[in-house]
């Protein structure tokens, strides 16, 4: 049984799956089993999984019918022996100390902490940039707000997690939901009080913007709009209305910034959540949000794009 069990969900990556498990098998860490969960790929990963476990025995490959990425998370989690585990995706790398300093933190409390967050980095082809992922506390219910504001992310790669919580509080993966189903998870694990959450300020994952240019997480399409509106009904009794109306500002941005609605459209959504929206966003963009539901988002949308590309 090792420490640590690394899940990596699988599905047309033999271009860059490589890197990714290399990068694994290079930690300085050395008791973790690494879990690469092939769902029904019809390219040739799977047959590049199980090479690796030609070369490393603590390589496991599971071999599945296509049923999305939070069937591939289950089926991995379902499989896993670690006191602790961790996601990756197949398009992402990890820093040499990955695993080491994660599990080095999360020995730094009696018992060992419940989870570990780390900051991440976000790369694309002109520059690496560092995401502080730092709470206000370090307490589940501040990271909670951050995450569901959209100030910290919902990915389950940079969050080591004792396998041991999953059970505790009968949580799984909504297995119809494969957009944001680990964001899903993470709120259900920081709902609970009692969980031990530590934050480790140093980036040790990388987040990968250029090799997998046409994963449909990259660019908000009305498949991921339709999985967003699946995702705050399931929110919805989970959440405190403060918090849930935060997240109804999160996805209407997410609208506005996108070409997911029409003028028309946006002018009738953001009149009856008008209120929510103006207490949630900054004054530049509640100025942008109200005259494009006036009728001129063809025209503002364009300009407020342009005006965050020279922000960032």
């Amino acid at each position: 049984m090792a420490l640590i069990s690394v899940i990596v969900p699988i599905y047309k990556a033999e271009d860059y799956i490589r890197r990714c498990v290399e990068s694994i098998l290079s930690q300085t860490f050395e008791d973790f089993e690494l879990l690469l969960v092939d769902d029904g790929s019809p390219d040739n990963s799977g047959e590049i999984c199980e090479q690796y476990t030609l070369k490393d025995s603590r390589v496991k490959v599971i071999h599945k019918q296509n049923g999305g990425v939070a069937s591939a998370r289950q089926e991995g989690l379902n499989h896993s022996t670690g006191t602790y585990t961790i996601h990756a995706d197949p398009d992402d790398w990890v820093e040499k100390t990955w695993l080491e300093d994660l599990y080095s933190k999360s020995q730094e409390i009696e018992n060992g902490a419940d989870i570990v967050v780390c900051d991440y980095y976000f790369d694309t082809e002109k520059k690496s940039t560092i995401f502080s992922q730092k709470p206000e506390e370090e307490t589940p219910q501040s990271f909670l707000d951050g995450m569901v504001r959209d100030k910290h992310l919902g990915a389950l790669w940079n969050k080591l997690i004792k396998r041991s919580c999953y059970e505790r509080y009968g949580i799984f993966f909504e297995k119809d939901l494969n957009y944001c189903e680990d964001f899903l998870v993470c709120v259900k694990l920081l709902l609970h009080n009692d969980v031990k959450l530590l934050y480790l300020d140093k980036p040790l994952y990388h987040y990968d913007q250029i090799v997998n240019k046409l994963a449909y997480t990259k660019t908000y399409s009305q498949k991921i709009h339709s999985y967003d509106c699946m995702l705050m009904e399931i929110l919805k009794p989970m959440l405190t209305k403060p918090l849930y109306d935060a997240r109804i500002y999160v996805v209407a941005y997410k609208e506005f910034n996108s070409k997911m609605l029409t003028s028309k459209e946006f002018k009738a959504k953001y009149f009856s959540m008008k209120n929510i929206l103006w207490k949630e966003s900054p004054m530049k963009l509640k100025l942008f949000m109200y005259f494009s539901a006036c009728g001129f988002m063809f025209i503002l949308r364009p300009i407020y794009s342009l005006f965050q590309k020279i922000k960032n």
